[in-house]
């Protein structure tokens, strides 16, 4: 279970890296109900229940031989005003996969967090899982306050939230369930589309700093499936 919230490299606050080697992504939704997205999109090897994504909403005290991928999570918003803010995001570590039949996914938010009480009102989200060349990104996300999207440049998924340009690949979810753990939320989203995996390797941090790996196919496709889009939605 992550640790407390702190602000990391990628969002407005960012969970640190967990005892598993993971990849971030980044999770981003609007602050207010959009439509339920299409299932849209294309079958992608991406990172599994361990990655790192830019959007993370808190950051937890990483252990020295902790690996950790980066990610941030996202989410549409309406006219940015103070009491309907534009879009959304922060960087979060604690990012999975969780089931194929239906698709769903999680992540963990910290139950202080400014940026989910959002994403729940949006309803829907996206996760970004960012590629090696994007630290800047997982350090904007990872920081507390300022207009973490003025620094990106980002399209909107089927579902409005925001999808970063340059991310390793895209999860557009609908949020499914959300459950108390502790001092943070286990939130549940099922995924209604999937972005192409760009041909780059994740963003990972490790021993306090940002670093990248190379990868090794023959135990990737064995250790690390990710289903087809046909398979998985």
């Amino acid at each position: 279970m992550p640790a407390t919230e702190t602000p990391t490299a990628t969002g407005a606050a960012s969970e640190t890296p967990t005892a598993t080697e993971t990849t971030t992504a980044t999770e981003t939704t609007s602050g207010t109900g959009t439509g339920t997205p299409t299932a849209t999109g294309t079958a992608t090897e991406t990172p599994t229940a361990t990655g790192t994504a830019t959007a993370t909403t808190s950051g937890t005290a990483t252990a020295p031989e902790t690996t950790s991928g980066t990610a941030t999570t996202t989410a549409p918003g309406r006219a940015s005003t103070a009491s309907a803010p534009g879009p959304v995001g922060f960087a979060c570590q604690s990012f999975a996969a969780l089931s194929l039949d239906p698709p769903l996914v999680l992540f963990c938010v910290t139950r202080t967090s400014h940026t989910w009480p959002l994403i729940a009102a949006a309803g829907c989200f996206a996760v970004n899982v960012l590629a090696e060349h994007q630290q800047d990104v997982s350090v904007v996300f990872g920081s507390r306050g300022g207009d973490r999207f003025s620094a990106v440049d980002w399209h909107p998924a089927p579902s409005g939230a925001p999808v970063i340009e340059g991310a390793l690949t895209w999860v557009d979810c609908t949020v499914e369930a959300v459950h108390p753990a502790g001092d943070h939320h286990v939130v549940i989203g099922r995924v209604t589309a999937l972005g192409d995996a760009a041909d780059d390797r994740p963003l990972l941090f490790h021993r306090g700093r940002y670093t990248v790996t190379e990868p090794v196919p023959d135990i990737l496709s064995a250790l690390m499936p990710w289903p087809r889009p046909d398979d998985w939605l």
